[in-house]
């Protein structure tokens, strides 16, 4: 696998091998091919799209190109990720805050008159 992605032409190999890394990444991540079509803005989500794409950082600069390109993506969403939890967190405390204002509120009134 690694001989033949070493050329620097476009081959059905490399294509084949391509969609299988792809693929076991996207498991790997939990992520799905849709959200790395979004990610790298493609217009569709279908792997012929995605391979298209690809294939012209291949042209451009080779394996290290793509290499690079799927690195910058899973960067985004492990930042997105981070976000997503740090906003979690905010909605939260905010909750149990609110929580702890009912309570509190509750607890001033009479519910025996």
């Amino acid at each position: 696998m690694v001989s033949s992605m070493s050329k620097e032409h476009w081959s059905k190999e490399i294509e084949e091998d391509l969609i299988l890394l792809i693929k076991d990444w996207l498991r790997q991540t939990g992520r799905t091919q849709v959200e790395l079509c979004q990610s790298l803005n493609l217009p569709s989500a279908r792997m012929p799209t995605l391979i298209d794409f690809l294939k012209k950082d291949f042209i451009s600069g080779g394996i290290p190109i793509i290499a690079k390109r799927l690195c910058e993506v899973e960067e985004v969403w492990k930042k997105d990720e981070g976000e997503e939890e740090k906003s979690l967190e905010l909605n939260s405390s905010g909750q149990l805050d609110l929580l702890d204002e009912i309570c509190e509120d509750l607890s001033k009134i009479n519910f025996n008159n």
